[in-house]
């Protein structure tokens, strides 16, 4: 009887800390639904006015395609970089490389504000403000660590008797690289791939230190709307931001659970 009671007080505080981290995300559903002119519940009714000044009106459909371009492109550069930064860096197995690993890590250790100040500084020299290569960069920075971590995290499980055995038969380095190593990491690498773009379709701080009228994402145009009127469209945009982060997160999900259904041991 004590075993099951002290389950259910864990599980209720589990749901209870759940909802508590859960709840500030999911009362904007409702809000991007509501009849009034102001950020707030519905009054009378639900209403899709302010979706549909989301999809209508110009800023917002060009802060979404702006947000998309910038994510996908930072995650494919974050992606290839991460991998080759993760496979040397297991290929040496020394300190030097242990050294690389910890080094790739920086942007998430240093505050993100100090490195947007950082990054305005050494733009600005480099003629790089307000610009979409520079931003990409940027982000496929803040991206480049999470593939790092995901694609160590999946070399860990790697047999290496697979890629000698490909040398063995007359395999190049980089046939078997790309027919035998890539091939088993590919769930880290998903993963990486996604934390990097879901890294950049949220940012919000360097964008708003490096980037001007030319550039204007998502949050960014979230954070103006914020500043200049509560237009309860905000709600509206923050919903996709929302279900296009869990969108992605499923796709590497089902990539992990697919993975794991092949390669069992």
């Amino acid at each position: 009887m004590k075993t099951t009671s002290r389950r259910g007080i864990l599980l209720a505080a589990g749901w209870v800390i759940i909802f508590f981290l859960l709840a500030p995300s999911l009362i904007v559903f409702p809000i991007s639904l509501t009849d009034t002119s102001y950020l707030g519940l519905p009054e009378h009714g639900l209403s899709l006015q302010h979706w549909h000044t989301v999809v209508t009106n110009r800023v917002w459909r060009g802060g979404f395609m702006q947000s998309l371009v910038i994510a996908l492109s930072a995650s494919a550069v974050a992606t290839a970089a991460g991998t080759l930064c993760a496979i040397g860096c297991w290929r040496l197995s020394s300190r030097f490389g242990e050294f690389v690993r910890v080094l790739m890590l920086a942007p998430l250790i240093v505050p993100q504000i100090v490195y947007a100040l950082g990054l305005y500084r050494f733009y600005a020299s480099l003629h790089l403000l307000d610009t979409y290569a520079g931003v990409i960069a940027a982000h496929a920075a803040i991206g480049l660590p999470f593939v790092v971590l995901t694609v160590s995290a999946a070399l860990v499980n790697f047999d290496v008797r697979l890629e000698r055995a490909a040398r063995n038969l007359g395999a190049t380095p980089m046939q078997s690289l790309r027919r035998v190593l890539i091939p088993n990491i590919k769930a880290g690498i998903i993963s990486g791939a996604v934390f990097a773009f879901i890294a950049s379709w949220d940012e919000l701080i360097i964008v708003l230190f490096i980037a001007s009228r030319k550039i204007r994402t998502l949050p960014r145009a979230i954070w103006s709307g914020v500043n200049e009127s509560l237009d309860p469209a905000i709600a509206a945009v923050a919903v996709i931001l929302i279900i296009v982060t869990v969108l992605v997160l499923s796709i590497s999900l089902l990539s992990g659970r697919r993975q794991t259904a092949r390669n069992p041991n």
